[in-house]
């Protein structure tokens, strides 16, 4: 699903590695968390695997395709397999929350009759069904994170890619959507967690690939959010 080879970044000549030499391999259906400080690469890491950015060496594959050599025309079908859910939501706030799952559908040419079948279900599975009408502005941060969720797994990804999902969230909140990341990983769906939620990642016991100033440092798998030295 995804394999990191010697996979280093730097985003500018003669600067720091924002990553350094990493190798991992994770195996479809996984649950897997990516922790460290601020800094820690975790960002970058997240960027290369959706080919926001190209690594500088090594090799990065995704979905068995060297992301790095994938030609533009492909990118469209490798992010159409990978869901994302950020911290900052990133909706468009002053649009409903059925828009707002509709919309990711839309821009993979899915048909408006399967459009109309699948937003209710997706909102339904993250426990909004009463609020596909509601516009987004008026949703919680906890209702706004799970409009998030609907919409990343509106297009039936392979994966799920959570850039600190619960920063914004209370805890008890965090523990839902945390959950429903769970749940959909026990569909069968690939999910990648980046977080400095040390409670957590403790709670739910997942495979913890700890990274430190652009290394590697750690890869457990029934993981706990220790400091590895």
């Amino acid at each position: 699903m995804v394999e990191a080879k010697n996979l280093s970044m730097k985003y500018e000549k003669g600067g720091q590695y924002a990553l350094e030499n990493l190798n991992f391999y994770i195996n479809r259906g996984e649950f897997v968390f990516f922790v460290g400080s601020s800094g820690a690469g975790k960002s970058t890491l997240l960027k290369l695997i959706i080919r926001e950015i190209v690594p500088t060496n090594g090799a990065l594959k995704i979905f068995g395709r060297n992301v790095g050599r994938l030609p533009r025309h492909r990118l469209p079908y490798l992010r159409r397999n990978i869901g994302m859910v950020f911290q900052d939501f990133r909706l468009m706030e002053e649009r409903t929350a059925f828009d707002n799952v509709a919309f990711a559908m839309m821009v993979t040419g899915a048909s408006r009759r399967e459009i109309r079948k699948r937003v209710p279900h997706v909102l339904g599975l993250v426990g909004l069904h009463d609020k596909a009408k509601a516009r987004v502005c008026d949703l919680s941060g906890g209702e706004m994170q799970r409009v998030g969720l609907a919409r990343a797994i509106a297009n039936r990804p392979a994966m799920i890619i959570a850039d600190e999902p619960t920063g914004n969230l209370d805890p008890g909140t965090t523990l839902d959507i945390m959950n429903l990341l769970r749940g959909i990983n026990l569909r069968g769906t690939t999910v990648l967690v980046a977080t400095h939620n040390r409670e957590i990642v403790d709670r739910f016991k997942k495979r913890v690939l700890y990274l430190e100033n652009g290394k590697l440092v750690g890869d457990e798998q029934k993981g706990i959010y220790a400091h590895v030295h």
